[in-house]
């Protein structure tokens, strides 16, 4: 199935010969139809592409000048498919300009001159070329059609894409023309470029456009000229990069020997999310507009048809950094933002105790991993944690000694109580058989451990450290007034995913082999509330992710459908792309479903959540990130993903 609301976007470095306009539109058009043999929707090329840049004084040249505009005409009658823009100098009324020129389907659709033409060090381009603003018309002849000339232009196909262009040098100015462009509704930002190469620019050329892209809310995409340029005093690198929302989506290796592309996918449904959000950004329209008057010039459609698989790397695990240096940091990150928002709570409440809940799963082990950095943060004892552990029904050995395990080697205090007893007189009162027929035997034993931690709490006056993560929030997969209930909640903006990492990342750096081995256990034990009877070999008998689906699948969903919004059909196609070697697809669609099921039934427990950091872009507070009624159903969304085609 094809994928919409990308626009697949290329840089095409052609080689190429100073002075020399049919040689160069041969080598556009040859370029042209390799990007076009990719599926390139939108082509780029570098700045003054067609005569190239280092012509000099030959600039001033009208053979050259009346070639250049032939081999236009020529460039537009073969480049009749999709857009392309390319660089050339225009003459209007005794100037020249470097411009940038925007056709698509045979036609001219728009001319845009560079604003802030350089005249300083290496650079002495305004000898030949005028800035955008001494242009007296707001046209320009070309192959005798006008063609709107200013720097004003939005090429636009609806609401859903707009573009705009910039050039070279304008990037680096104070304010951009991008900016303007962006705010005048442009979500992609395309630069001609030819920027010459010396030692650490290029590290500095890439903050700017990532930068750039991130202010913009935008994709920025950028094609400098290539080492075919004229080596007299400089030396051109072919640096090409496409950016989006502050991401590098792709870069080429500079100094190509050849003509080079580079090509990726551009998610423009994800860059109008960004701004239908953002109030800064439509603040920002909504007091510059007023000043800006832009020409909104309309594409042909189709200019995206959808793309059946996308170019650029769909990681499977979005909330996990997939370079082991930048995880290193992150883990390190996000356990001292929970560390340092529970030392607040602790100060700010004057509680001079905590109690745990150990159950030797993943979240409880993370939570107790972050005490136990608070408590160092602060300078306080071990003895301040009273963990107590709660034995249930479903409680295997396996867990209960990693349990033990646990506070010997972090010299904690633990106290166990166990709940069998006290939940069969419960459920005697309430009539209860007994057996595990219903969920209220489930239920019976979550809430009794909650009411246990709280009146444990309140005998040492201390408090409740929930342990609950971002993941079992999204699927509603806690108890009400039970394991979904604290006094402050360290986990809430974690996901199950990075708890694994988490805790993989504390094993990694810990020197205690005893804390080491116990924690790598813990990561290997079956995910399980424990609430059901072990096995006849006394292992764990009740496994979450076979009742609702495996995490990674869940975590996925919930950063796209939650964190840009995506329909069903979007983030289906995103999870096949993803895991297209580890799961069918009509597994993945079975456990979007029980998602999207689960996550609007479950709305209830998320309205109703003790305080918690929030950690990254994706939380699910009442009173922050996530507004959403209680009782709304899911029908909507699951009438779009049963009308999705089979395979």
């Amino acid at each position: 199935m094809s994928i919409n609301g990308y626009l697949r976007v290329a840089c095409a470095i052609p080689t190429m010969k100073p002075a020399n306009p049919a040689y160069n539109a041969n080598s556009i058009i040859q370029s042209y139809i390799t990007c076009r043999n990719i599926g390139a929707d939108l082509i780029l090329f570098p700045e003054l592409s067609l005569s190239g840049y280092t012509c000099a004084d030959l600039f001033f040249q009208s053979c050259l000048l009346e070639e250049i505009e032939t081999q236009t005409l020529s460039i537009i009658r073969e480049c009749n498919e999709g857009i392309i823009v390319f660089g050339l100098p225009i003459s209007q009324q005794g100037r020249l300009f470097n411009s940038a020129l925007v056709a698509q389907g045979g036609k001219i659709l728009g001319i845009v001159p560079k604003s802030y033409v350089p005249d300083s060090q290496e650079y002495y381009e305004n000898r030949w070329f005028a800035s955008s603003y001494e242009a007296r018309e707001t046209h320009v002849k070309i192959g005798g059609f006008s063609v709107p000339f200013n720097t004003k232009l939005c090429f636009t196909h609806d609401e859903r894409l707009s573009f705009a262009v910039e050039i070279c040098e304008d990037l680096w100015a104070p304010i951009p023309p991008s900016s303007r462009h962006a705010i005048a509704g442009a979500q992609i930002l395309l630069n001609l470029a030819a920027s010459n190469e010396l030692v650490a620019k290029a590290d500095y050329r890439r903050e700017l456009i990532r930068n750039q892209s991130a202010r913009c809310l935008a994709a920025y995409i950028y094609c400098s000229a290539g080492p075919c340029e004229s080596s007299t005093d400089t030396l051109f690198g072919g640096h090409a990069l496409i950016a989006e929302n502050g991401r590098i989506l792709a870069e080429n290796q500079r100094f190509p020997v050849g003509a080079d592309q580079l090509v990726t996918d551009i998610d423009v449904e994800l860059l109008n999310h960004e701004r239908r959000i953002s109030r800064s950004f439509g603040s920002a329209a909504k007091r510059e507009l007023g000043e800006l008057s832009y020409n909104n010039i309309a594409l042909k459609a189709p200019v995206m048809g959808g793309v059946k698989r996308i170019l650029r790397t769909i990681s499977p695990h979005p909330f996990v950094p997939s370079s082991e240096a930048e995880r290193n940091l992150r883990c390190k990150e996000i356990l001292s933002i929970q560390a340092a928002a529970l030392a607040t709570r602790m100060e700010h409440s004057n509680f001079k105790k905590i109690v745990l809940g150990l159950s030797g799963g993943l979240d409880s082990t993370l939570a107790l991993l972050v005490i136990i950095n608070t408590l160092d943060r602060l300078s306080l004892p071990r003895d301040r944690i009273h963990a107590l552990t709660m034995p249930g029904f479903g409680t295997t050995k396996r867990t209960l000694e990693n349990v033990k395990r646990l506070c010997t080697a972090f010299d904690v205090e633990l106290e166990t109580i166990d709940i069998r007893e006290s939940c069969k007189l419960q459920m005697k009162e309430l009539s209860h058989s007994g057996q595990a027929d219903n969920i209220a035997f489930e239920n019976i034993q979550a809430r009794h451990r909650t009411a246990l931690l709280m009146n444990k709490a309140n005998m040492l006056d201390a408090l409740v450290v929930g342990t609950g993560d971002l993941s079992e929030l999204a699927l509603g997969w806690c108890t009400f007034s039970g394991d979904h209930i604290s006094n402050y909640s360290v986990n809430s903006g974690v996901p199950k995913t990075l708890v694994q990492y988490l805790i993989r990342w504390f094993v990694e750096n810990h020197p205690l082999n005893e804390i080491r081995d116990t924690l790598l256990d813990i990561l290997d034990t079956p995910i399980s509330p424990e609430l059901l009877p072990p096995d006849s070999k006394g292992n764990i008998s009740q496994k979450t992710q076979d009742e609702i689906g495996p995490y990674e699948l869940h975590d996925f969903f919930l950063y796209y459908a939650i964190r840009y919004g995506f329909g069903p059909s979007k983030v289906s196609a995103l999870a096949e792309n993803a895991f297209k070697t580890i799961y069918e697809l009509r597994t993945i669609r079975k456990w979007l479903r029980v998602f999207y099921v689960r996550f609007f039934s479950q709305q209830f427990k998320r309205s109703c959540l003790p305080d918690g950091p929030k950690i990254g872009t994706i939380a699910l507070s009442p009173r922050a990130d996530w507004r959403m009624p209680s009782d709304i159903q899911a029908d909507t969304w699951l009438k779009e993903l049963d009308s999705l085609p089979k395979n």
